[in-house]
């Protein structure tokens, strides 16, 4: 299947505002000594709620065509942030400052690169098996507790979160910090995203939701690795949606 003329439009403004963004985010860091914690989740936002805007202006039909040319875009997208390439263009070394935090250096990119083939790779399936059984809507809730609810952990945990507690990270013996509160704001997005969606559960499967879901996406936020925590939200819930969509 051919990919419309409308999907191209729809990410070449999402991608320039995206730069655009991560370029701002980046002169704040430098300039304004504002927290590469703060400004990694604004661009995390923005990659959450851009193209979500943009399709109310500009709508394309989605497919597995599209889908797919959404996963090369993404990782084009992290690939113009490597050494080589920043360090020759100076607007992208400012546009990865944003993005940067000190604590993950050298793994800044290593974290992001495996968190996206990963999360990809556990959401394929689960597409599959959604769209397959007409349940597709019910893939928002993991989406949702994923963008919203871990985008606001970490700025709300360092901000305001008093209680911490360590998780380990891939690929060495670091151990990072995470807050009980930011915790908490997965567990209140999945708790509420449930109730948005209770329309599509039965009453027993509502139930078991709102029962188990806020609490074991939680659980997989909280002890998945340090910037792990996309596929740990989507494998989890998604294999908690599975078996309550079999409940009667």
């Amino acid at each position: 299947m051919t990919i419309p003329f409308e999907y191209w439009l729809h990410h070449a403004i999402f991608y320039g505002l995206l730069f655009l963004i991560h370029y701002i985010n980046g002169l704040f860091v430098i300039h304004r000594n504002i927290k590469v914690n703060y400004t990694r989740k604004i661009n995390h936002f923005a990659f959450f709620f851009l193209p979500v805007m943009l399709l109310a202006v500009i709508e394309y039909q989605y497919s597995a065509a599209t889908f797919l040319m959404d996963i090369v875009c993404a990782f084009i997208f992290l690939t113009c942030f490597i050494e080589p390439v920043r360090n020759r263009l100076a607007p992208v070394l400012v546009m990865f400052r944003s993005l940067d935090r000190p604590e993950d250096r050298p793994l800044t990119l290593t974290w992001l690169y495996t968190q996206f083939l990963a999360s990809y790779l556990v959401l394929i399936p689960l597409l599959a098996y959604f769209e397959r059984n007409d349940l597709l809507p019910l893939i928002m809730i993991i989406i949702i507790a994923n963008g919203i609810g871990d985008g606001l952990a970490e700025p709300i945990g360092i901000r305001y979160g008093k209680r911490k507690y360590t998780t380990f990270a891939l690929f060495t013996q670091k151990k990072y910090v995470r807050s009980y509160l930011g915790s908490a704001c997965v567990f209140l997005t999945t708790l509420i995203t449930v109730i948005i969606f209770h329309q599509h559960f039965s009453t027993t499967q509502f139930i078991t939701a709102l029962l188990i879901l806020p609490i074991l996406i939680t659980l997989a936020e909280a002890f998945s690795p340090h910037t792990w925590d996309s596929p740990f939200i989507y494998g989890v819930g998604g294999i908690v949606l599975v078996g309550i969509s079999l409940l009667e």
